[in-house]
């Protein structure tokens, strides 16, 4: 299975999702006018991975300095997706999700979606400001 690898433009985050290292990123923003245009291929993508790896830990990271609404709805899809595959057993997911210290916004829509899962280690993380990429 190839790597995904989409560019980050000024509405729609980059993404990288890295196939050997078992590693799913996003960063910068997701304010996207047609989400499911846009996420619907990178769904399909997840969907197909998920279906083939066993028993490997995976994990997610997330730098998202602003999203919409629709975003949210998307994340939330997102992370109920690898929550049932954290249960089904049949791989251990982490989710570690980036904020600004200084946006407290952003941190407690991490805390909000953490409070929804169940099955999955999901991390808050301050991210140093001296680091332009937090992964």
């Amino acid at each position: 299975m190839e790597d995904l690898i989409l560019a980050a433009t000024p509405s729609s985050p980059e993404i990288r999702f890295r196939v050997a290292e078992n590693r799913l990123s996003f960063k910068g923003k997701s304010y996207i006018e047609n989400t499911a245009q846009f996420y619907g291929p990178v769904f399909a993508w997840l969907n197909d991975y998920l279906a083939q790896v066993e028993e490997q830990a995976i994990t997610v990271e997330l730098a998202i300095v602003y999203f919409n609404s629709s975003s949210f709805k998307v994340f939330m899809n997102l992370f109920d997706l690898l929550d049932q595959t954290a249960s089904s057993g049949k791989s251990q997911v982490t989710i570690n999700w980036y904020y600004d210290p200084d946006d407290d916004m952003s941190q407690e829509y991490g805390e909000e979606f953490r409070e929804d899962l169940q099955h999955v280690h999901f991390q808050l993380i301050a991210a140093d400001s001296a680091n332009e990429s937090p992964f």
